[in-house]
C-alpha cells in the first residue's frame, strides 16, 4: 500500500467520524495523521455549516490545528465530562486492544480517553491486526533516572529503544517526558504486560489501551466500515 492510498483511507475514516460530532458536544480530539483529516473536516463543518462544539485536545499540535479553524478548545480541567473522543491508533486487534503513542501523546490521550463517555478510533485497514505488538509499544518515562527504567525494561527482555528526534536528542512529550519504545513483535498477554509496566517506578504511562474503545472506523478501499466492541 503506497502513502497516497493510505492517506485516502485515513481521510475517509476521518470524514466519517466527523459526522458523529454534533452541536453542543464536548468532544475529545486525538493526535496523529488520521486525526488531522478529522480536524480538517470538523473545521470545514464549523466554517461552512456553523457546527458549534467544544473540543478537548490530546496534544498541543491538535490544539493549534483546531484553533486555526476557529474551533473552541478548552482545558480538560475546565469540563466535567467528555461526550465523545475520536482518536487514532497504531494497532488494534479483534479484542479491541490497541497500541497508541506513535505520536508521543499517549499520556494525554489516555487521560482524555478515561474521562470520555464514548471512544471511537479512526484507522486505515493496515492498523487492524491479529495480535498487537509489531508496532513498537511506547512507554512514557520521566527523564530523572530514565536509564535505570531502561535497564529494567531490558532485563525483562522487552527490547527497549529510547526514542530520539532528528538531531539525536530524546523526544520530549507535551509533559516534557521521554519515550522508550519496546520492540516486542507480538504481545500475547497485554493485560499482564500493562500491569508490569505501570508498576515500574519512573514509568508515567504506557501505550496499551485495552478494551477501552467502543467503535473503530476503518478506512478501506471499499469505503469506511465500523467495528463495534460487543463488550462496551
Amino acid at each position: 500500500m503506497d502513502k497516497a492510498q493510505q492517506d485516502a483511507m485515513k481521510k475517509e475514516a476521518g470524514i466519517e467520524a466527523a459526522k458523529l460530532i454534533t452541536d453542543g458536544m464536548i468532544a475529545g480530539l486525538g493526535t496523529g495523521s488520521t486525526v488531522r483529516f478529522l480536524v480538517d473536516e470538523l473545521g470545514r463543518r464549523v466554517q461552512e455549516e456553523g457546527l458549534d462544539f467544544t473540543g478537548v485536545t490530546t496534544s498541543r499540535r491538535t490544539q493549534e490545528q483546531a484553533e486555526g479553524y476557529g474551533i473552541k478548545i478548552v482545558n480538560i480541567d475546565d469540563v466535567d465530562h467528555i461526550d465523545l473522543t475520536i482518536d487514532g491508533a497504531d494497532e488494534v486487534d479483534a479484542n479491541f486492544n490497541g497500541i497508541k503513542g506513535g505520536g508521543a501523546a499517549l499520556l494525554w490521550e489516555k487521560i482524555v480517553a478515561v474521562n470520555s463517555n464514548k471512544i471511537v478510533w479512526i484507522v486505515d485497514e493496515s492498523k487492524v491486526v491479529d495480535v498487537i505488538g509489531k508496532f513498537p509499544l511506547p512507554v512514557e518515562v520521566i527523564p530523572f533516572g530514565w536509564s535505570h527504567v531502561f535497564k529494567r525494561l531490558d532485563e525483562r527482555g522487552y527490547k527497549p529503544v529510547l526514542r530520539l528526534d532528528a538531531e539525536g536528542k530524546p523526544v520530549r512529550t507535551d509533559e516534557n517526558n521521554y519515550v522508550i519504545d519496546l520492540h516486542l513483535e507480538r504481545i500475547d498477554d497485554p493485560q499482564a504486560l500493562a500491569e508490569d509496566l505501570i508498576n515500574i517506578v519512573g514509568v508515567v504511562e504506557h501505550g496499551l489501551f485495552l478494551n477501552m474503545v467502543n467503535e473503530v472506523i476503518v478506512g478501506s478501499p471499499d469505503g469506511p466500515r465500523v467495528l463495534t466492541n460487543p463488550n462496551k
